[in-house]
Order: structure tokens, then sequence, then C-alpha cells
């Protein structure tokens, strides 16, 4: 699997709130094949209880990022239907 770093992932997102944004382009927005590769690796071996500390952080960043892209995907909704 290809390693990336959470700081890639932050980047990704940073990037894409930098370049401004529209409701669309936040409903529409997703992470980089690599990113979401590294994440089913972790979420594999978490599953399997061969998560190293490190990576347990990794995934608890990961984990975090989707929360608040999935609130910010529903707020944009809202905003799209209300258009």
């Amino acid at each position: 699997m290809t390693a990336v770093k959470t700081t890639k992932v932050y980047d990704e997102i940073i990037d894409f709130i930098a370049a401004g944004t529209t409701p669309q382009s936040v409903v529409n927005f997703g992470l980089s094949e690599a990113a979401q590769e590294r994440l089913e690796d972790l979420v594999y071996k978490h599953k399997a209880g061969e998560l190293t500390p490190d990576e347990k952080r990794e995934l608890d960043h990961f984990l975090t990022l989707e929360h608040i892209m999935t609130l910010a995907k529903a707020r944009a909704y809202k905003y799209i239907k209300a258009e």
C-alpha cells in the first residue's frame, strides 16, 4: 500500500479550502487515491489488530478529518437546496 503521511491529507484539505470553495465543490470533494489507499490500509490493520501506536494516531486523524468533511458536506447540501 502507498504510505501517505497525515500531513499530506491535511495539505489536500488546506489546498482545497485555500483555492476557494462553493457548496457544490464541498459536496464533490474527495481525497486523492493515495490517501484513500492509506486509509483502507490503516482500517485493515486496525481490524486485524496490527496497528502500531503511530498508525493508531494517524487513523484517528483520518477519522477526525473525515468527520469534519462529512459535516461540511451536509451543510453544503443545505446551501444547495436553498438556492
